[in-house]
């Protein structure tokens, strides 16, 4: 029994962790990270999310195959008594059960006919809607509980950025040579059939978009803007491999936003930049204001006619249909919301047949499908984590986990602002790496507060036991880390 909780992770700790097991090192202990939950992680990437089983439809995918084996394992672990849901609570979790309560109301209304009539595919949407949320759940409630120190955290940060690094890989080669390495994956995966809706390239300007392993650009986009803090950090901390690999892949990050020519990737580039960087310890923010013109400068020498295109499709406004389309639905939206104002017309069920009237942007679609009750849980869901995590990045003294918690809190808020500007629940790469950043929100919310609680007990006059390490003694200096 010892060595499946050792396999699962899910062991609790024989003692509350010290202020030093909070720390970064090399130290080669047994991975505390289950084996599936990095395997999922890297899997969203790796795995085409277009390819299904086709017994099991359009939820036979096998990214959200592992994660609903993650939530059958948790499941497991707590009813055999191998882990206490209670001891990982945070409000990233509240945030998903806000969502998953509103959803399951949707989801009665649809059913009793009270919203309207309850037709085969419209079941079948709500029902693929559920499965969905399930998987992300079992990726929030494992990773909650796998991450207890930055040494865990850094562990599954790895694997989440080795997928990433596969993406911008294949994004790069289709950026380059016109050639979709996709496609030779997908024949390699015997007994799946291609299930559709993935666009690889698309034309705008001068240039051609690309997606990566992703569905859309924009998805591609919207990733990797909220993968690049947590790239930073693990390139500023992470004690194994070489510095020069950890930031080629926050190089590729970069490129791959740049790439996709998306107006999404630029604003959640800026905004996760802006809540991150000051995070950053004071000689890599120094680094990253010398970088950032760099940077500039060599995607316009690099790739011609990028930064004209991305220029003018910044400042196109109205004359650019993609906008005057997002805008044109409003009154659509307004109508229906208006005729099932609280819970919607059923989960999943918005599936317009023109292009044209694709909502792109995930608040609206939540309005329309689960109504104002769920666009309440769909706004607690995009928002508490991010935001919780920026306050505990606040509190936190420790300078590694200070600048993840600020890296988890930049993608939480790069993903609800990016949420405005195209349905990202719809984008299946997106909807099951999110619930990674939600998780990791956990870890580093009970991370900070462990550590200020540690840190109230060894100043305690109550609890004297000799002079008090300071904070900074437990930590890299900053010259050893310098880019």
């Amino acid at each position: 029994m010892s060595g499946a909780r050792s396999f699962l992770g899910l062991r609790q700790p024989a003692q509350d962790p010290e202020l030093d097991d909070l720390t970064v090192s090399d130290r080669s202990a047994s991975p505390r990270v289950p084996l599936l939950l990095k395997f999922a992680a890297f899997g969203i990437f790796f795995f085409p999310s277009n390819m299904v089983l086709k017994p099991l439809g359009a939820v036979g995918t096998l990214p959200l195959i592992f994660a609903l084996l993650l939530l059958a394992v948790w499941l497991c672990s707590v009813l055999f008594g191998l882990t206490n849901p209670l001891d990982t609570r945070h409000p990233g979790r509240m945030g998903f059960v806000l969502l998953w309560v509103a959803t399951c109301a949707s989801y009665a209304a649809m059913y009793s006919g009270y919203t309207g009539g309850s037709e085969s595919p419209a079941r079948a949407a709500a029902d693929r809607w559920l499965i969905l949320l399930l998987a992300s759940a079992g990726i929030i409630l494992v990773t909650a509980e796998a991450v207890r120190t930055l040494n865990t955290a850094m562990e599954l940060t790895r694997a989440l950025l080795a997928g990433a690094a596969f993406c911008c890989l294949v994004a790069a080669v289709q950026f380059f040579f016109r050639i979709d390495p996709m496609q030779w994956l997908q024949m390699a995966m015997p007994g799946f059939t291609n299930n559709g809706g993935n666009t690889t390239f698309q034309i705008r300007g001068s240039l051609m978009r690309v997606s990566g392993s992703t569905f859309h650009s924009i998805e591609m986009a919207v990733i990797c803007a909220m993968l690049l803090p947590l790239s930073i950090w693990r390139s500023l901390y992470d004690p194994k491999g070489r510095k020069w690999v950890h930031w080629t892949i926050t190089a590729l990050l970069v490129f791959a936003i740049a790439s996709t020519v998306s107006r999404s990737g630029i604003l959640g580039l800026l905004a996760g930049m802006a809540v991150f960087l000051p995070f950053l310890p004071r000689l890599a923010r120094q680094w990253a204001y010398v970088a950032a013109p760099v940077t500039v400068a060599a995607l316009f020498l690099g790739v011609p006619g990028l930064i004209g295109t991305l220029t003018a499709s910044l400042t196109a406004g109205e004359s650019d249909p993609s906008i005057t389309t997002r805008t044109n639905n409003y009154p659509r939206v307004a109508a229906m919301v208006e005729e099932h104002p609280f819970f919607g017309v059923g989960p999943g069920n918005y599936m317009p047949s023109n292009a044209i009237h694709i909502l792109d942007n995930q608040y609206l679609n939540a309005t329309v499908t689960i109504g104002l009750v769920g666009l309440v849980g769909l706004i607690a869901y995009l928002t508490f984590p991010g935001l919780t995590t920026l306050l505990a990045a606040r509190a936190s003294r420790l300078a590694p986990l200070r600048c993840l918690a600020g890296a988890v809190a930049a993608a939480g808020i790069v993903a609800a602002i990016c949420s405005l500007t195209f349905d990202s629940m719809s984008f299946p790469v997106f909807a099951l790496t999110y619930p990674f950043i939600v998780g990791l929100s956990g870890g580093a919310w009970n991370m900070v507060r462990r550590e200020l609680e540690l840190q109230k007990v060894r100043t305690s006059a109550e609890h004297p036991s000799g002079p008090t390490q300071s904070t900074t003694q437990l930590v890299p200096k900053e010259g050893t880390w310098t880019p």
